[in-house]
């Protein structure tokens, strides 16, 4: 069980996990093993309740493809456990990041006093300003 919340889990038979042979650095091993993993997982088809598969389609991410399949590629780690845990880690952190709820924002107004400030310093420098120009005799 994947732990998402303290009501809701996703059973590890809706995540489908595959162990591919990693990319960059690790010398002459990194040709023989397959150390990386490959995570998808179809939101859809899982468990999750209505609201998570809403926000996760709706999620301008490039890990969501279009039939709404999460794609998950670790390969970090030297290990295939470590990047299992690893894939499985960003697997919960993107469903709970959807979770939250973002506060909907309030435009502030600017104070009374800010804006005296602001006339009076405007007020100042037309004055400076008229100083400048010439003399009518």
């Amino acid at each position: 069980m994947l732990i998402i919340s303290h009501n809701v889990s996703i059973p590890v038979d809706e995540i489908e996990l595959s162990a591919i042979r990693a990319q960059g650095a690790g010398g002459q091993n990194v040709n023989k093993t397959s150390s990386a993993i490959h995570l998808r997982f179809d939101i859809n088809a899982s468990s999750l309740p209505q609201f998570y598969k809403e926000r996760l389609l709706s999620l301008k991410d490039r890990r969501v493809a279009k039939e709404g399949v999460i794609v998950i590629k670790a390969q970090q780690f030297r290990t295939q456990e470590k990047n299992r845990g690893d894939a499985l880690a960003r697997l919960q952190a993107l469903i709970k990041s959807v979770s939250v709820v973002q506060k909907t924002r309030r435009p502030t107004r600017p104070t009374k006093g800010s804006q005296a400030r602001r006339m009076d310093s405007k007020t100042r420098r037309s004055r400076t300003k008229e100083l400048r120009s010439k003399v009518l005799e």
